[in-house]
């Protein structure tokens, strides 16, 4: 059982992927050493006291992997699990996210490692404070723009924007992006990245032939991007039968309800306890028998082990790094076509980069131009990545790299090296 022992480097996952794409531009060398080196990697101490009066010390990362194309751009994560490594595996999948679908943005990615769900409001307003204070000489609208992500929320930006404003006394909502409204948030954002992962999965189905009434779904990851991608699947005709929180997972052959499953977790804050379906492991989730799997979870769910028992005819990767490389070999053997998360769930980035637009404007657009905007920009695209895959007999994923790199490539060629 030598798979099972494999230790796992998130970020030597993502370098595979990178290198097998950029052996195929015949990149130079040393291009290929500064593109596989974060530009800075910054780590830190967060004090904060707890209600309580305890003093408890956390800590804290931003990583600004490249700013050939523009600011570093990149979610901050609170999670036990959070490690240098993966957030800059993270910040690197960012740099090549923003490419492929060619918006002015590099790489970044930053986070705490703690666990949000045992800490109150006032809790995590202390610690957020704390980690924007820490970063105010390193962010900022035309340095590195983060944005929520797992276990953070429009409510943790807002604070960290208004600590960003008390310490440069002026109002730059354009700091940070995924806001609330009421402080320069973009209408769309909250389903942007669910919207993306159903666009871009559509469109291949449409291109294998594969039928939306009744083409059996499975979200694997039932948070804000697994239960939006759910949603609009459904409201496309197909048939959700499989879904997962944390807590498990649910298998409905039927169709899973998905507005009261998505009902449901908003009450109880979880799908603990769900009567919409059979309930099975999170593990199972994955092997359902399907058309359409989406992992939108956390990172190496889709592993050489599991690999052989995916029944899925198209994977859409809703979460970053949800495969490994070797499970993807696998499924390209197998003829499971991927949508790789650079692409599949980078509806988020983009309207991200809409709101910094719009905050920097001034001025906001209707949800339904951000919509017809996010479409346009996800698509078009993704026809360039088939493009890609068609001409040099790749799969997607591998089209995908060559796309991201090559315009990354072409800005630093422009630009030079300082040394």
């Amino acid at each position: 059982m030598l798979t099972a022992a494999r230790e796992v480097s998130v970020f030597g996952d993502a370098i595979a992927y990178f290198n097998e794409a950029a052996s195929l531009l015949d990149l130079d060398p040393g291009m290929r050493r500064l593109l596989t080196h974060p530009s800075r990697q910054i780590i830190f101490s967060i004090p904060f006291q707890r209600d309580n009066g305890e003093l408890e010390v956390y800590t804290g990362y931003r990583v600004q992997y490249n700013f050939a194309r523009g600011p570093a751009k990149g979610g901050i994560r609170y999670h036990p699990g959070v490690t240098l490594d993966e957030v800059t595996a993270l910040a690197f999948w960012m740099t090549w996210k923003c490419a492929v679908v060619d918006l002015p943005f590099g790489g970044g990615k930053g986070g705490v490692t703690c666990d949000p769900t045992t800490l109150s409001p006032r809790e995590l307003e202390r610690i957020t404070r704390r980690y924007a204070a820490e970063l105010v000489e390193v962010v900022g609208p035309d340095k590195d723009v983060p944005a929520p992500d797992v276990g953070t929320t429009p409510q943790v930006m807002a604070w960290f924007m208004d600590t960003y404003a008390m310490h440069k006394r002026e109002y730059t909502p354009g700091v940070v992006t995924g806001k609330p409204l009421e402080v320069g948030g973009s209408r769309g954002r909250v389903e942007a990245t669910g919207r993306g992962v159903s666009l871009v999965a559509l469109a291949q189905m449409q291109e294998m032939g594969i039928q939306t009434k009744d083409a059996r779904v499975v979200v694997q990851g039932f948070g804000n991007v697994g239960s939006i991608a759910a949603r609009m699947f459904a409201d496309q005709g197909c048939k959700i039968v499989g879904i997962s929180d944390v807590t498990g997972g649910y298998h409905n052959e039927r169709g899973i309800d998905v507005a009261g499953a998505i009902a449901y977790a908003q009450e109880h804050h979880s799908l603990d306890g769900y009567r919409g379906g059979e309930r099975i492991s999170n593990a199972a989730v994955l092997e359902l028998p399907c058309e359409v799997l989406v992992p939108a979870a956390l990172e190496n769910v889709l592993t050489i082990e599991n690999a052989p028992r995916v029944q899925a005819k198209l994977i859409v990767e809703g979460a970053n790094g949800p495969t490994t490389p070797e499970a993807d070999h696998m499924f390209a053997q197998r003829g499971i076509v991927v949508i790789p998360d650079i692409l599949a769930n980078a509806g988020g980035v983009t309207v991200s980069y809409f709101e910094w637009a719009q905050d920097r404007a001034g001025y906001f657009w209707r949800e339904s131009e951000v919509n017809e905007r996010l479409a346009e920009v996800l698509l078009e695209n993704f026809k360039r990545v088939r493009d890609v895959a068609s001409l040099r007999h790749v799969p997607l994923r591998t089209a995908a790299y060559i796309l991201a790199i090559d315009r990354v490539v072409r800005s630093m060629n422009v630009r030079g090296v300082y040394a």
